[in-house]
């Protein structure tokens, strides 16, 4: 635990003094990011905030990760895998953002034939890689090799993931802030089980958001972008499936999961209500979950301030109902 503490500090030491320098590389070269017309009215006054600041922490994630793959445990090869690959198809859907005026970027049914086919391939890797099949049961000591079965459940996983931290992104601090919370439980779990690459890995992660976030604060200077929510996603998902842990990633990635079925279970009640009756009708005023809290009055911040305590709640239970003794 002492390790993996002082790999945040560090982190976050290296790291901070660089995000005023992107923030001003990326407004010179005009990456502001492009509000979508379907969001909430007031965060219109956010265009042309700095975007693609998630390059803030996946350069040093990476870096620190590498080092760890060779000095440590190879086995995090797949997690620099994950975080690299899932960066670029974000930082691609981005770029798509940034060239449409309305913010809208990748097309979806292009975006998920990717996401799917980096994650089957990050999936067989796991298949074929020694000890990372095993599934941990909550709240006991049992195990269990899921052989072949760890391919599909792990492309799921990380698809679900990587899509949950983006659409969390929408409030400033909300998706890095829960992040944090997250990465820190995964370490934890990691010391419990005697992973100290996986711990000392979410060290890293945690020091950097950390860093991030100091930009991303209300009112944010800068956001992650998909480049950064795509892959915070993915590799938190990876960090759970090299610790056998993934059952719990609904229970310590919460607030993701809730905003992802807030916008399936909306669309899906639209389009069904569109056919049975005519007209399409909404669960929620506004999706994902957190907009819908804004359209109910409450400010910004106090969504983002309960949203964080809902996910340090949750990565709590998560971390008691872990497996593995």
């Amino acid at each position: 635990m002492t390790e993996a503490l002082i790999c945040t500090v560090i982190t976050f030491m290296l790291v901070a003094p660089w995000g005023r320098l992107l923030m001003r590389w990326l407004l010179h070269h005009g990456i502001g990011k492009n509000i979508r017309f379907d969001g909430p009215v007031s965060h219109q006054r956010k265009a042309g905030t700095a975007t693609m600041g998630g390059l803030l922490f996946v350069a040093p994630a990476l870096l620190g990760g590498v080092i760890l793959a060779v000095w440590l445990d190879a086995r995090l090869w797949l997690a620099v895998a994950a975080l690299l690959l899932f960066s670029v198809l974000g930082g691609y859907d981005d770029w798509q953002g940034l060239r449409d005026r309305q913010g809208v970027g990748w097309l979806a049914r292009y975006k998920f034939l990717w996401q799917w086919g980096v994650a089957a391939l990050l999936g067989v890797a796991l298949y074929l890689t020694p000890g990372a099949r095993t599934l941990s049961l909550p709240l006991s000591d049992l195990t269990v090799d899921l052989g072949i079965w760890i391919v599909p459940i792990a492309a799921l996983l990380l698809v679900g993931f990587s899509n949950g931290v983006n659409l969390t992104d929408g409030l400033d601090g909300l998706a890095t802030g829960a992040s944090v919370i997250a990465f820190g439980a995964m370490g934890v779990l990691a010391v419990l089980a005697g992973q100290r690459g996986v711990a000392l890995m979410s060290g890293i992660m945690v020091g950097a958001l950390l860093a991030f976030l100091w930009h991303n604060a209300h009112p944010a200077s800068m956001f992650m972008g998909d480049v950064g929510s795509q892959a915070l996603g993915a590799i938190l998902t990876m960090m759970a499936l090299l610790l056998g842990q993934w059952l719990l990633l609904p229970v310590i990635g919460f607030v993701f999961v809730a905003d992802a079925v807030s916008v399936i279970a909306q669309v899906g009640y639209f389009k069904y209500t569109r056919r049975r009756f005519g007209e399409g009708r909404r669960i929620l005023k506004m999706a994902p979950l957190h907009h819908h809290f804004e359209q109910l009055g409450w400010p910004e911040t106090r969504v983002t301030t309960r949203f964080w305590v809902v996910a340090l709640l949750m990565a709590a239970l998560g971390i008691a109902l872990r497996g593995g003794g």
